[in-house]
């Protein structure tokens, strides 16, 4: 494997290891910064998060709310600018639910190593139809308020 490759895997590796510790600002110090976030299976792709804050704030209104959250990555292949990630996560709720969800992630990097896109492909409908309520109209109620800003 070529010396870009795997600097990309190790970015993204480590880029995994921020996000699952929640420190978010490490998570933003990882993304260009016409970045873009989207989850695919909801149709947004090209529309979804552009940019480090937004991103960031985009993963902390679905993730801080959420009493633990951990991550079993799997499979991960590197070629050209692109990563792969096979992995699953295991979204632990205050409230008692627990929810198993594995996707696939893909990531662009730039010639400087940093996401320039990361597109999720997930089973969505796994994650809302098993989530508490309360977590769903926290997560409505703050893209409302994302919206009307």
């Amino acid at each position: 494997m070529g010396d870009v490759q795997e600097r990309n895997k190790q970015t993204v590796g480590r880029f995994w290891d921020a996000l699952y510790s929640h420190d978010w600002e490490a998570v933003g110090g990882f993304f260009a910064a016409g970045a873009n976030y989207a989850d695919v299976g909801t149709g947004e792709s090209g529309g979804g998060a552009h940019g480090p804050a937004q991103i960031v704030a985009r993963l902390r209104l679905g993730l801080e709310p959420v009493e633990r959250h951990t991550h079993e990555p799997g499979l991960v292949v590197a070629e050209g600018s692109v990563v792969v990630t096979e992995h699953l996560e295991v979204w632990s709720f205050r409230t008692g639910e627990v929810v198993r969800h594995p996707f696939t992630s893909v990531m662009e990097l730039d010639d400087d190593g940093l996401i320039t896109r990361w597109w999720d492909y997930s089973n969505l409908s796994n994650l809302l139809d098993n989530a508490p309520k309360w977590w769903l109209e926290h997560i409505a109620a703050g893209w409302r308020s994302a919206l009307d800003g």
